[in-house]
């Protein structure tokens, strides 16, 4: 039998490496040939914890140094491992930052404050805004990378963080007090944020000045809200007697969907 090259021989030992390391992490002993996930399931506990090591890792180097020191290796060393675990764990570098972008999606999640019936809607619009704002200030080299690809709005913890944002702003519109439509309102809301953040950021030092975020805030609240209710009184009644009142002014339905329509609000104008 040929003997092996030494580049195979290279290749073995970096396997062998990594089949002792996948060992550790997965709870598979190949000595054995048991695998303890059939047990307690401590072992993907365990695989989850390092997961978890290295993401925190990657997160400091890219908070410390910035993207470019976020390298597998350095990544590796920083969590205590070789640097195959980290594409057993996550693939490659674009999987590895994949989920340190999700792991800055879940921490913002956890730093929001949600008040299910504030006193003041528009109050509310403004805090929210401002915690966006100050999460990206706090932690620009994160916040680049959670908003660098538009494919991350897929991320689970991002959705939760937009289904709050919406929850203020059915709220608004509730209260009469939203001036565009609910989808609009969020495309404003969110883009004005990551503006504000992503601008700020690329000014020097000396250039950022304070009322460029409270202008851009302003704006966007004049934008999506209305300054007195459109409805003075809440709930559906009092929305389809201010609708109904502005229906002969409106030219889109035939005289058919408005004899309809009129039916129906009429029905909940009663409704009180």
């Amino acid at each position: 039998m040929p003997p092996r090259s030494r580049a195979r021989d290279g290749a073995a030992a970096v396997d062998s490496d990594s089949e002792s390391e996948s060992g550790a992490e997965s709870g598979f002993d190949p000595g054995s040939g048991s695998d303890s996930r059939s047990g307690s399931g401590s072992a993907v506990v365990g695989r989850e914890r390092t997961r978890q090591r290295v993401i925190e890792a990657a997160a400091d180097l890219l908070a410390r140094e910035g993207r470019d020191a976020v390298t597998t290796r350095a990544v590796a060393v920083a969590a205590g491992l070789q640097p195959p675990a980290i594409y057993r764990l996550f693939g490659d570098k674009d999987g590895l930052l994949e989920a340190v972008a999700e792991h800055g999606f879940a921490t913002f999640l956890a730093a929001k404050r949600v008040d299910p019936d504030p006193q003041d809607l528009i109050e509310d619009l403004r805090v929210g805004w401002d915690l966006a704002v100050e999460f990206g200030l706090a932690n620009p080299a994160l916040y680049t990378l959670m908003y660098s690809e538009p494919t991350r709005v897929t991320s689970p913890a991002f959705k939760a963080g937009m289904e709050i944002l919406m929850g203020r702003i059915r709220r608004l519109a509730a209260g009469g007090r939203l001036r565009v439509d609910e989808e609009l309102a969020a495309t404003l809301i969110h883009a004005t944020a990551r503006g504000a953040v992503l601008t700020w950021l690329s000014l020097p030092e000396e250039r950022r000045n304070p009322a460029l975020l409270t202008i851009l805030r302003e704006s966007m609240v004049a934008a999506v809200t209305n300054e007195e209710p459109a409805v003075q009184e809440a709930g559906p009644a009092g929305a389809a007697r201010a609708l109904r009142a502005t229906l002969p002014e409106q030219t889109t339905l035939s005289g058919a969907e408005q004899h309809l329509l009129r039916e129906w609000l009429d029905r909940l104008a009663s409704d009180s």
